[in-house]
């Protein structure tokens, strides 16, 4: 007798796969015969508690009455049929009495106000002609959301190693970029920062020069080369070429001796103090561009490493999107803020169009998880619950959505002092359902330690397909039915 009573549920199955047994295709005079046997069955059904079955048998279909669908990317394609929409037919079924069934159906009853079970219901009672079936899939084939959006190329927000993909262009007023010169010149790219700082210097030593060279020949002193009796202003200077030498000499203070200003003329003494002045204005300048454009924060933050995808999973019994992060070297961020922001465009109820409107991503801002000691990999979290913008969207909704989600890790370098940011983007496609990141972090010789070679490295986990809301109307249903009973059964047990 024991060995014959089935074995008691678990945890772990709470929301696991059950088998089905195939039933026979539908007719017309069949469906009105058992309505009054399914209306009864489904009461029994509900009236009941909702029991633990094992793990379903693995088919390669889907039952259109079920509202659970394949959690992962990987078995997406068993899905559909050589790329048909999945409210399309499948092509021919091998058998005349055999149905599919999913490959990870999800254990709990339909949810009322269903639309994809009342949408089921409706084409399995009506029949289509063939010849019109065929025609109708291959119209929603080629109008299909997914289809549209893999032919054309997908433009990103932010790339995945952080760059803004946007172009600002008709700016009036450029004047502003020149009252704010220096942040001017450290935003330059290296090919022409470097082309400024060299010709700063150039043009400066080809100006003096000049100012040189003609003022040594107002004065005469290049005519009276060699004559012991000429009192110079400029000694040794006999054409353009001299005087170019004197120009970088004087302002790089180096001096050789042959080629000088004396104390004939006070124009060479002003000329010279002037050039001393302005070459120590550049060289604070240049120096200080130099200094900050090599030291940027910027090239820190190519040392912070995101994850490749990000992960929707169950964590502590709540539906999760997870992504990892992690710093290559030992020097540490200090005080580690993340933040997210979910850009996706939208119509309102007015009909107004709002393009890529940002939204925040709760990755602990309330409990101080967004803060972050960063010294291992960390895997960050958003809890999808009733504020989230991902509350109402399941596995089969989710790839016909269009949206990209940024990363945004702030903190302050341990060496400089100054404030780095590292940015990442995740679109949809580069979100797996039903995955968790694998750990890679282990304890050798008294400290642990971190391989980098399983940072992207996820594996597949048993996850409903179905979006958080409708996991908590079943939890919710099934908390009423467990109370119901529980009060009819303490009802039974009173004494008369």
């Amino acid at each position: 007798m024991l060995a014959s009573l089935p074995r008691p549920p678990t945890d772990t199955s709470r929301y696991g796969t059950f088998p089905q047994k195939p039933d026979l295709p539908a007719t017309p005079g069949a469906l009105g015969e058992d309505s009054g046997q399914q209306a009864a069955t489904t009461t029994a059904k509900r009236s009941a508690p909702m029991p633990n079955y094992p793990s379903a048998p693995r088919h390669s279909g889907f039952v259109p009455s079920e509202p659970s669908l394949l959690p992962s990317r990987g078995s997406l394609t068993t899905q559909h049929h050589r790329g048909h929409p999945s409210w399309c037919p499948p092509p021919a079924p091998q058998e005349a009495g055999a149905r599919l069934y999913p490959l990870h159906a999800l254990s709990v009853a339909n949810i009322p106000n269903s639309s994809h079970g009342k949408t089921s219901a409706r084409s399995s009672t009506i029949p289509t002609p063939e010849g019109l079936q065929s025609r109708r899939c291959k119209l929603l084939e080629e109008d299909s959301p997914m289809v549209q959006a893999s032919k054309r190329q997908r433009q990103r927000y932010v790339t995945k190693v952080g760059k803004c993909q946007v172009n600002l262009g008709n700016i009036q007023d450029k004047k502003r970029f020149l009252s704010d010169i220096f942040t001017t010149i450290v935003d330059l790219k290296y090919r022409w920062f470097l082309f400024v700082f060299m010709m700063c210097y150039v043009i400066t030593w080809l100006v003096f020069g000049f100012i040189y060279f003609f003022d040594a020949w107002v004065r005469g002193d290049v005519g009276h080369q060699g004559d012991p009796e000429w009192r110079a202003c400029i000694e040794n200077v006999d054409g353009f070429v001299s005087a170019l030498l004197l120009s970088v000499e004087s302002q790089r203070t180096i001096g050789y001796g042959t080629r000088m200003v004396t104390a004939n003329c006070a124009e060479g003494v002003i000329l010279l103090i002037a050039q001393s002045i302005v070459g120590s204005m550049i060289d604070a300048m240049m120096v200080g561009c130099m200094f900050v454009k090599i030291s940027r924060p910027k090239k820190r933050a190519q040392t912070l490493i995101f994850s490749k995808n990000c992960v929707i999973s169950r964590r502590d019994e709540k539906l999760c999107l997870m992504f990892r992060v992690g710093d290559l070297r030992e020097s540490h961020m200090v005080d580690a803020k993340i933040r997210a922001k979910l850009i996706k465009s939208r119509q309102t109820a007015e009909g107004e169009f709002i393009p890529l409107e940002q939204s925040e991503l709760n990755l602990g801002y309330d409990t101080g998880e967004d803060r972050l000691f960063l010294v291992e990999p960390q895997i960050i979290c958003h809890v999808i619950n009733r504020h989230s913008p991902f509350w109402d969207m399941s596995a089969e909704s989710l790839r016909r959505e269009q949206f990209e989600i940024i990363i945004i890790l702030e903190g302050i370098v341990e060496a400089t002092g100054m404030t780095c940011q590292a940015r990442t983007s995740y679109t949809e496609d580069e979100i797996l359902w039903g995955y968790r990141f694998e750990p890679c972090m282990s304890l050798e010789k008294g400290a642990f330690q971190v391989d980098y070679s399983r940072f992207e490295m996820t594996f597949e986990v048993q996850t409903p397909a179905a979006s958080a809301k409708e996991l908590h109307e079943l939890k919710e249903l099934e908390q009423q039915e467990h109370s119901t009973l529980s009060l009819y059964w303490d009802h039974l047990l009173q004494p008369c």
